[in-house]
């Protein structure tokens, strides 16, 4: 029976591996992650997770012991932050190139120094091009759902990939919100037993190089980016399939928010989607036609998505929660990359706010918004790329 608990989006990500059925969690912590890990610890010791719980000596170590797990067959999950992410930059590479459907809970935090232990999404960003696929969530409801879609896309034998489900820290990480919990039968129908392609079983041993050659290196890395092609197609499918099972939907790879009639649309990653929503209802009420789009998916990255939403409107603006040091936010060049070359193109502002945690509010993206249609009326972007509420 389908039950509703508040709780921190922390401790619903652990009760999303405990209904995944995860069956090995290599454990480590680190702020404002580790309250993932001592909840799965709770659920393991009063015998409520059938799972072996592994408390390794660091992150590295983490990701090689689900590295481990999944390559012998079973369901692995871990969870970390920022330098414990930046940590594990290594393994993550070997999990990918292993082809092996880990999902990971990132809790983002910004990167030192300076030593800060709130939200960006530095760490998880610096990893886009390790061959993980990134979800970035907006309330506790949407980490436990995405951590049951993770599995079932991951998966799949078209994919077959390692996932990221970020979650902003704090903002979410320690937040209580209502969150609905499936029947386990529901979510066991929904996602069933993984099935690996190949196991590594020491009872049927066989030998396989550990390195390859330039004659066939290249082929490797085109199958990922394959199964990332893949992925951009099933992701949409397995999100309505889990809508109309459980009730929620997200838009598959953008969640989109009064965008059909919109001259203006804000695009935004994680909790900003939802004061985005704030904001575009407010100025709506002033007759202003203004819509969000929340990248719910940042690899692989929607392109074609933005391309159909760029057809409509007169002006994107990005907000991102982090910057590309020597270029600009990473939402801004993904979009401007995505509409390179396709003829009458909208303007492109890009925006950098709420880095090391300093709050973006409605109010702070209505600003944003308002700035952006005076250049959309005036025919010209006046600067690239704006820092939003710096200190003077």
């Amino acid at each position: 029976m389908a039950k509703v608990i508040i709780d921190t989006a922390n401790h619903i990500a652990g009760y999303g591996a405990k209904a995944a059925r995860v069956q090995v969690v290599p454990a480590y912590p680190i702020t404002p992650q580790t309250t993932i890990v001592e909840k799965i610890a709770e659920f393991v010791e009063k015998g409520e997770m059938d799972a072996e719980y592994i408390r390794v000596e660091s992150e590295h170590s983490a990701m090689v012991a689900c590295i481990g797990a999944a390559a012998a067959g079973v369901r692995a999950f871990t969870a970390t932050s920022a330098h414990g992410l930046a940590l594990m930059h290594e393994a993550l590479h070997w999990a990918s190139g292993s082809r092996l459907p880990i999902v990971m809970a990132v809790v983002n935090r910004a990167m030192g120094p300076g030593w800060n232990i709130w939200p960006d999404f530095s760490d998880s960003l610096s990893q886009r091009d390790t061959g993980w696929i990134q979800f970035y969530c907006a309330d506790n409801q949407e980490v436990f759902d995405t951590i049951i879609q993770a599995y079932k896309l991951c998966e799949n034998e078209e994919v077959f990939l390692p996932a990221m489900v970020c979650l902003e820290g704090f903002i979410l990480s320690h937040t209580y919100m209502p969150v609905k919990i499936p029947d386990q039968r529901e979510i066991d129908d929904f996602l069933p037993p993984y099935n690996s392609g190949w196991i590594l079983d020491v009872d049927r041993p066989y030998s396989h190089a550990n390195l390859v050659s330039p004659d066939f290196y290249m082929e490797f890395r085109y199958m990922i980016q394959e199964a990332m092609e893949s992925a951009k197609q099933l992701i949409p499918r397995i999100d309505k399939e889990y809508g109309e099972r459980f009730g929620f939907e997200y838009g598959g790879l953008i969640e989109k928010y009064q965008c059909e009639d919109a001259d203006l649309v804000l695009v935004t990653m994680g909790t900003m989607g939802s004061e985005a929503k704030i904001t575009v209802d407010n100025l709506r009420r002033d007759g202003l036609k203004v819509g969000s789009a929340r990248v719910r998916v940042y690899r692989p990255f929607p392109r074609e998505e933005i391309q159909k939403l760029a057809e409509q409107v007169q002006m994107i603006a990005t907000i991102d929660r982090h910057i590309s040091f020597g270029m600009e936010g990473f939402l801004a060049t993904e979009i401007q990359a995505s509409l390179y070359n396709r003829g009458d193109l909208p303007l492109v502002a890009g925006f950098i706010a709420g880095l090391g945690g300093r709050d973006v509010t409605f109010k702070t993206i209505e600003k944003i918004a308002k700035k952006s249609l005076k250049w959309m009326r005036e025919g010209g972007v006046e600067k690239i790329t704006e820092w939003v509420d710096l200190k003077e």
